[in-house]
């Protein structure tokens, strides 16, 4: 169930309550694995292609071992991270591994409410929904979530909307 907590009218920035699903950390560590994969076919495929296999073997390496620790550290530097929470008068998010991003959409803001499900975050029951606002800075995006709280998510921001007074701009 989702808690909407209290703010008692007050929009705020401030660090989000709820973090997502522990079942991001294999799906962002399988994304981040075909990344680093796809980067050293590519190497790979040169090396043959030119055969420059002495001059690109400590590349190589060097992707290899960096792209290893990329795949362990990221996910779970994101899972400390990534975090939302929706109040009755805002939604908050918290996102980046590198760059920390912290966000607020106040309802009277909210134009749309989508969520969407890739084959591989179906394969780890996920979803991510996306809260776009009439902000420059461009829509929320609330990734890693179970599918079942995602759909909640997003019948409760759309009936909060409706109900929210404003025109959304």
């Amino acid at each position: 169930m989702i808690d909407t907590g209290s703010t008692g009218g007050a929009v705020r920035l401030r660090p989000p309550r709820h973090r997502v699903n522990r079942r991001a950390l294999p799906w962002w560590g399988c994304r981040a694995a075909g990344e680093v994969l796809v980067v050293l076919a590519g190497m790979l495929l040169a090396a043959w292609w030119f055969s420059l296999w002495r001059e690109l073997f400590l590349p190589l390496l060097v992707v290899a071992v960096l792209g290893c620790c990329y795949v362990v550290v990221m996910p779970w530097w994101r899972y400390r991270v990534h975090r939302w929470e929706t109040t009755e008068s805002a939604v908050y998010t918290a996102s980046g591994w590198i760059s920390r991003e912290w966000r607020v959409a106040p309802m009277s803001r909210i134009q749309t409410v989508d969520t969407a499900r890739g084959p591989l975050q179906r394969v780890f029951g996920l979803s991510s929904v996306t809260v776009t606002t009439a902000s420059a800075a461009g829509p929320l995006s609330i990734d890693g979530l179970d599918h079942r709280v995602a759909a909640e998510l997003a019948e409760l921001l759309t009936r909060t909307t409706q109900a929210t007074p404003g025109d959304a701009t």
